[in-house]
């Protein structure tokens, strides 16, 4: 192919493209099929130059052209605050309640896990003996000791952003990770879970177990809830690449794997208001009974969101991923 005779053939076309695409929105209804007409030649032609004779500065006009085109014909689709709306009340609790088979045993199993490692540590000194020397054990556990100052060595307010950001980390990449078979969320899981294990055993044989629950439980049922479900949820991720279902397991991880980013950002809302509570309420002066209410009237409250707006949301038929409209289309797999 002679590319000076092409482009002098078909400049004229291109330089239309170009006027079009400038007016914008201005266009009548013939110029806009016009518009449409010249982008799927234009389209053609570049094809064309790329296949057949490869011009550097031609195909860089032609393919800026086309995705000029390509965007002025299909549009582009701005999120709004109706959509910020939606995911906060359908979204993302649908996604957290369809989920509900994987992170509710996730939840069940690390509790037991927990306290049957709280246990064993309690009732073996041999094995507190092993994690640390004896006066570093009583600096821990001791009134005004470190697991009681850890909450208020810092600011609040820095100490809530430390925590939240920490915590959205992990949360994140359980979500993220699971992709990976499950192994490494697995492992994430079983370091929280160890961490609480020695919390309860170490205070519980300082015969100081109610003071620890006491700091605990105002921000760490919450805390824990979103870690949970951010652990089941990667859980589940992973499940899919082994058995995708009736989906192909290209789709089936699309699917499962844009809720779970829309997942890790409503955990992220979450876990800050865990941080909150943890950096201002945990620490504080407030009464224990007053402290504890208020973590569990936030644990309450985030599953009352799940269950009731999330259940009549995944009743509907939203599953937490984006729109119907804005996906591609699937083709049907045989069973």
């Amino acid at each position: 192919m002679d590319l000076d005779v092409f482009a002098n053939a078909h400049r004229s076309e291109w330089d239309r493209l170009d006027h079009l695409l400038h007016r914008g929105r201005k266009l009548t209804g013939a110029e806009a099929d016009e518009l449409v007409d010249l982008y799927q030649r234009t389209a053609t032609h570049l094809s064309l130059v790329q296949s057949s004779a490869p011009d550097p500065l031609l195909v860089a006009r032609l393919t800026q052209l086309v995705a000029r085109a390509r965007a002025t014909v299909t549009g582009t689709r701005r999120a709004s605050w109706q959509d910020a709306a939606r995911f906060l009340t359908a979204g993302f609790p649908a996604a957290v309640y369809r989920s509900r088979h994987w992170w509710m045993p996730t939840a069940v199993l690390s509790v037991l896990l927990a306290a049957l490692i709280g246990w064993w540590l309690a009732t073996h000194p041999e094995v507190q003996s092993a994690i640390a020397a004896p006066e570093d054990l009583r600096r821990m556990t001791s009134p005004g000791g470190e697991y009681e100052t850890y909450y208020s060595s810092h600011p609040a307010a820095s100490f809530a952003a430390q925590v939240w950001t920490n915590n959205a980390q992990a949360a994140a990449m359980c979500l993220v990770l699971g992709a990976f078979l499950c192994v490494p969320v697995i492992w994430i899981l079983f370091l929280n879970v160890l961490n609480l294990g020695t919390g309860i055993g170490l205070m519980s044989s300082a015969g100081r177990l109610d003071t620890f629950l006491g700091l605990i439980l105002p921000h760490g049922l919450l805390e824990l809830t979103a870690v949970f479900v951010a652990a089941g949820t990667g859980l589940r991720l992973g499940w899919t690449v082994i058995d995708p279902g009736p989906r192909t397991r290209r789709t089936a991880l699309a699917q499962q794997g844009r809720a779970a980013i829309g997942m890790a950002i409503g955990l992220a809302l979450i876990l800050f208001v865990s941080g909150v509570i943890e950096g201002f309420v945990t620490p504080s002066g407030l009464p224990t009974w007053a402290r504890i209410s208020i973590g569990i009237a936030a644990e309450l409250a985030f599953l009352a969101y799940v269950y009731i707006l999330g259940g009549r949301a995944a009743r509907t038929g939203d599953a937490g991923d984006i729109a119907d409209t804005e996906r591609s289309a699937e083709l049907p797999v045989a069973a």
